[in-house]
């Protein structure tokens, strides 16, 4: 089937899905969870396949965004329940205004209808991007990858019986068969078949969207992620944080790229970072971080001299980009002048430079004393997430249910017309 009529499909799975209650979009993601752990053994399958074919193609930790096992499948089907559990957006009246006229208006939140969504090589996205469609009452048409075709497609067919049980059209959740630039160009630009375009993955997928996409899209962020370590932090809490965000998990989004350090403790500090992200894990047996390092750092502590692009690199990788700045103030130009708006971090025992830096950083999210790895729908409550935008029309940072919603004015009279009383003559005394 080709791209054109997939999409032809969603759009006539919309009305039913628009039409359909809480307790059916809910029996539904439970179905659909049921069935995706029903069809683990033909996921995992397929999931080998795309793994073998991988191997020597790519890194260690892309290949760890690539593979599924049996607990993260089961990490998958409870992030559908999560979403089933949520609040229904679909409905919500998020205003309410009487007019002296008598007109109440009410603007109430509305299914987007056919949302569309491109990504590279987690699968876990797959069923992630079809519970939040679905409870949000629009189809999802998915284009995924080359490297993880056999994997989503798998999934995606488990996601379909699920719906076929619940009595939902199964065309509301589909996966383009086409993996060619050709499938990813035509929906970018099927105006009236697309109502939201969402690219995950990296710069150049995201950019490649951004600049040729017609119908509306979301800027979803590639993850130049800093973490500024002040002269008022507490060492330990800073060492902690940078290695969480660092080392724990590199290939995401919200992993930490960027390390920026005061110059007051910058010949205590970065000694001691060295030791953690490189000594003690390679005596530990784990993978070494790489420290980049700008001049005034590479003279405090052992690593490889930062290039002219280190600083404007995401990585997704064991490797970190260092540099000491002289104070708040420069370090707040640095993450302006590098960043890519997604999530940066201060750690800080003085409350004034914690306030001036959350001001001042423009990024979708800025954390005080924590790991910029919770930038996650599911760490902010909003159960799995589409995607984190970092753009500021719309939606900024995790898009959960609400963010997958448009609204519309509806307005309830009793015969007004403009310029007249507002009273219906039948109802004049």
């Amino acid at each position: 089937m080709t791209t054109l009529e997939i999409l032809q499909q969603a759009q006539l799975a919309r009305r039913p899905l628009a039409l359909a209650g809480t307790d059916v979009k809910d029996a539904a993601l439970e179905e659909m969870a049921v069935a995706l752990v029903a069809a683990k053994e033909e996921i995992l399958a397929a999931n080998r396949r795309d793994l073998d074919a991988a191997r020597g193609k790519t890194s260690e930790v892309m290949l760890d965004r690539l593979a599924l096992t049996p607990t993260r499948l089961t990490e998958m089907a409870k992030g559908m329940r999560e979403v089933a559990a949520l609040p229904d957006p679909v409905g919500a009246v998020l205003r309410k205004i009487v007019r002296p006229n008598g007109l109440l208006i009410e603007k109430t939140a509305v299914p987007m209808g056919v949302i569309a969504i491109i990504y590279e090589s987690r699968p876990n996205v797959t069923s992630d991007a079809a519970a939040l469609a679905i409870k949000a009452g629009s189809a999802c048409v998915l284009r995924c990858g080359r490297e993880a075709w056999a994997s989503c497609h798998a999934i995606v067919t488990a996601l379909r019986r699920g719906l076929r049980q619940a009595g939902l059209p199964e065309t509301a959740v589909s996966l383009v068969e086409d993996i060619s630039h050709e499938s990813a160009r035509v929906l970018m630009t099927a105006n009236g078949l697309v109502d939201l375009l969402i690219p995950r993955g990296g710069a150049g997928l995201i950019r490649a969207c951004v600049e040729s996409a017609t119908v509306p899209c979301i800027q979803t962020g590639t993850g130049i992620c800093h973490i500024y370590v002040d002269k008022d932090a507490d060492p330990d809490m800073a060492l902690s944080i940078v290695e969480n965000a660092k080392a724990s998990r590199p290939s995401v989004c919200n992993a930490a790229e960027v390390c920026l350090v005061h110059r007051d403790v910058a010949a205590a500090f970065l000694p001691r970072l060295q030791r953690l992200l490189v000594q003690n894990r390679t005596e530990a047996g784990l993978t070494p971080v790489e420290l980049r390092l700008d001049r005034r750092a590479a003279a405090l502590c052992p690593g490889v001299p930062a290039g002219p692009r280190d600083f404007d690199t995401e990585f997704l990788d064991y490797t970190l980009a260092v540099a000491v700045v002289d104070d708040l103030e420069a370090a707040i130009d640095h993450i302006a002048l590098h960043s890519t708006h997604h999530s940066e971090a201060i750690v800080t025992e003085n409350v004034e430079a914690a306030n001036r830096f959350t001001a001042c950083v423009d990024s979708a999210a800025v954390y005080v004393n924590a790991s910029t790895r919770f930038t996650d729908g599911g760490e902010f409550g909003l159960g799995c997430e589409m995607g984190i935008s970092t753009q500021k029309l719309h939606a900024r940072g995790p898009m959960g249910l609400a963010e997958l919603c448009s609204y519309k004015y509806v307005i309830h009279g009793s015969g007004q017309v403009r310029g007249g009383t507002g009273i219906h003559p039948r109802s004049s005394c």
